[in-house]
This record gives C-alpha cells, structure tokens and sequence, in this order.
C-alpha cells in the first residue's frame, strides 16, 4: 500500500511541472484509516509546500496523529520562501511519515529526516525512490553535478539533415513544434547560437503552449548578431554570451566569458544563477559540442518523413534510443545520458 500512495504524491507532483524551479516539484498525501483524507502539492515557487496544503486542508485535525503523511521526498527543514515543513509536521500531531528519497539541497541535505527521529515520528523512507529521483531529475542533478540538467533538442530529415546551410528550413509537423514549445515551458533557460540566431531568427518564447516563460541564452563569441533579431526584442529575458566587449544589444543582458572553456564555464555560471535545467534547440555545432563533452542528460530527435538530399549533417549521438514516440507525422526518439 504504501507505493500505491507514494505514487499518487508522484501525480500530484508532476502537476506543477514547470513551475516549481529552482525548488523541487512535491505532492503530499494524508491516509488515515487505509483511506486518502487530504493532498497537496507544491504548485509554484514561493507558494505552499505540498505537506502544509495537505494538512491545512483537513478537516477533523483530531485525526493526524492516526494518520500517516506520504511525501515524494524529505519534508524541507529550514526557512526560505516558506516556513519548515518539519515543524508544521509536528505541530499537527502527525507521527507516521513515509517519503521517497533525501533532498539533496545542502539546505536540508538529511536534517529533516533527522529532525522528525528526534521528536519521536516513525519514518519510511526511500520508497520508490528510482521514481522519486527520476521525477526531480533536474533538481537532483542541479545539486549533486553543480549544473543545469542538459536537454538537447533537433529535428532532422528522413536522411539524417537538420537543415539547409544558410536557409531557414522546417522540417517538423505541427504537432512536433506544439511539443517543442510545451518543453520551452517545463525548462528554466533555451539557448541557440549564433548561426541559429542569424537564420531562423528565432523567438524562443512559449506561443503554441500555456506555460512559463524560459530565459533566453544566445551565444555569439564575436557580437555580430544584429540587434534587430527577435531574440532582442524585449518579450522575454535574454542573456547574451560574448567574448566582445563591445557588444550591447538592446534588451538583453550581456555576460562577457572566454571562449576556450565556454560550456563548462557556461554551465558553472548557469549553476550559480539557479539554474536548475537547460534546453539546447542548436545548430549541430552547437548541439555537438555538449555531446562530445558529455554535457547532456536527454536528447530529443524529432525525425520528419522529409528527406532533403542534403544539407547539414545533424549532430552524431551513440547512445542507445531509450525510447520511441509517434508525433504524427514525425517520430520522437528519446536518448538518456546514463553518466
């Protein structure tokens, strides 16, 4: 029973994806007599934890200390938007606790885990925890690597194309570019460089899907792209990566970095930010660079039925396919970096 219920935390977790980061995405569960009688999630960042909107909610309070608490992962123990969960916890009388695995956060870090033993509660932890982790991967790597979580994004042709050189080409249906837009919005940060700026001029921003809005990430070493391009028309936040001192297009904000470490010094820098995930849409010098340094943890290939004869070769993975999506007319492949 108790994965039956720590499963449904998972569920109401996963429906705040996009909205939670820098914070993890939570959902709690109160059972009392073999029965759900309350839940909660975290719904947005500085909003309600999912534990205190599952124990505000019920109703007869007389109940928790017979009741037992399911939460997705260590209920946090110190002050940052919000109040500690532990101490609401024991407040309320509940003393029975089942979690998924650690919160890797040095914040925390096992001293919520700690804090609930002292005062007497009965805890489980570490149930589902592949699930819990696989849920919070972002979080997870954001901690334990000190980077973004890497998502790496292409279309590319029948035979193996992303595109024609210096030509703006579209490959994928509709309702692969309305999916491309719905992961914009589950992602802190986009980024494209400087020939994907140039060519597709690109907005970057989240039209085709109701979600939130990624900062935008163009890199351009020389600070030649023309202040003219969608990605500087002020829309959206726009950081712009540079080794010219000079350049200073309109509404973007410029972060000068050498070149010759750029995306591990990049993702140093991101990290630093908070962060916490990075979808990469190209081009295939762009995209290839993060293969060849094993900076990445997914990548999605959308493959069209077009064949172009030729063109730009679309970047070369060699992990194995994890798994295959119909996106009619397209096809999704999904990689998974396992190191």
């Amino acid at each position: 029973m108790h994965e039956l219920f720590l499963r449904r935390c998972l569920q109401l977790a996963l429906r705040a994806a996009g909205h939670t980061a820098p914070n993890p995405m939570v959902g709690a569960v109160i059972v009392y007599d073999g029965r759900i009688i309350a839940e909660g999630w975290h719904r947005r960042y500085g909003g309600l934890h999912a534990e205190v909107e599952a124990i505000e909610s019920v109703s007869h309070r007389t109940v928790l200390p017979q009741s037992t608490l399911y939460v997705n992962l260590e209920p946090c123990c110190h002050y940052g938007k919000t109040p500690p969960c532990t101490d609401l916890i024991l407040r309320s009388g509940i003393r029975h606790i089942v979690t998924g695995p650690a919160d890797p956060s040095p914040e925390v870090g096992g001293k919520g885990f700690e804090q609930l033993r002292r005062a007497g509660c009965t805890l489980l932890t570490d149930v589902l925890a592949q699930e819990c982790k696989q849920l919070n991967c972002r979080f997870y790597t954001f901690h334990e690597k000190k980077r973004p979580y890497v998502v790496l994004k292409w279309a590319q042709s029948a035979d193996g194309f992303i595109g024609k050189m210096g030509k703006r080409t579209t490959i994928s249906g509709m309702v692969a570019q309305i999916m491309a837009h719905r992961w914009r919005s589950e992602e802190a940060a986009v980024m494209v460089g400087t020939q994907t700026a140039l060519v597709d001029n690109p907005r970057l921003t989240v039209r085709l899907w109701k979600g939130h809005q990624p900062l935008r990430i163009v890199v351009d070493r020389q600070g030649r792209l023309p202040h003219t391009l969608n990605l500087f028309d002020g829309s959206a936040s726009t950081l712009l990566i540079t080794e010219n001192p000079m350049a200073r297009p309109p509404h973007a904000e410029v972060l000068q970095m050498a070149f010759g470490c750029l995306l591990p010094d990049l993702m140093k820098e991101l990290w630093q930010r908070r962060i916490l995930s990075l979808l990469v849409e190209g081009g295939a010098r762009l995209l290839q660079s993060f293969i060849d340094m094993n900076l990445w943890d997914e990548a999605r290939v959308l493959v069209s039925p077009v064949r172009l004869g030729n063109g730009i070769a679309a970047p070369r993975i060699l992990n194995a396919v994890h798994s295959e999506h119909a996106l009619y007319p397209d096809k999704l492949l999904i990689y998974k970096n396992p190191l």
